[in-house]
């Protein structure tokens, strides 16, 4: 197999031509820009009150992004796994510190850029530009959802809709942190799943 075959086959080769055109050629110079980061299970990859300037790309594994409250607990916030995109965006876009944390679920593997390396990526490549917007607008757009469920959904509805959407989180992440992005207790969501195995 020759190297741009193998591009052909790298996830964010395949993921960026979802939205938009990028020959192998030029994704050889795309990939270069980018940082592989390896994480063991619960490590860090972003902590709270520190500057944030990078994005990740999920290639393999699980990150979970929370902050902690006012009575000490985590919350969380978001998910990502693989072929997933995540960071703080609004410190990223201010170019300040983050509130957030972010940790594995799982061994993870990542692609990191940094806003230099991508501004300079976007010059050189304007069609990412197009790629960039829309990850900002599907993550958005997500946000927007799970605002509109939490007012609409009873906590079970809540449960059973993320469980059905995504399946793969019920499997891979525990439970505490489910109950957490959800905004439920552990002990509600041991009772739902009871009920569902009645």
């Amino acid at each position: 197999m020759n190297q741009n075959n193998t591009h052909t086959m790298h996830p964010l080769y395949r993921h960026i031509n979802q939205f938009t055109d990028i020959s192998e050629d030029d994704f050889e110079e795309i990939l270069a820009a980018f940082k592989t980061l390896k994480l063991r299970k619960k490590e860090h990859l972003m902590f709270a009150d520190t500057p944030c300037d990078k994005q990740f790309f999920v290639l393999s594994g699980c990150l979970n992004m929370y902050f902690i409250d006012a009575n000490g607990s985590k919350q969380t916030v978001q998910f990502a796994i693989e072929n997933w995109w995540i960071t703080d965006y609004l410190a990223v876009g201010k170019n300040q510190k983050t509130e957030f944390f972010i940790q594995s679920v799982e061994p993870t593997t990542v692609l990191s850029i940094d806003n230099s390396s991508q501004e300079q990526l976007l010059e050189r490549f304007p069609k990412l530009e197009k790629y960039f917007r829309k990850m900002l607008q599907i993550a958005y757009g997500a946000s927007l959802m799970r605002i509109k469920y939490q007012f609409e959904l009873s906590k079970e509805e809540i449960y059973l809709h993320f469980t059905r959407n995504f399946p793969d989180f019920e499997q891979r992440v525990p439970q505490y942190l489910i109950a957490s992005y959800l905004g439920l207790t552990p002990e509600y969501v041991s009772e739902i799943r009871r009920k569902q195995l009645s």
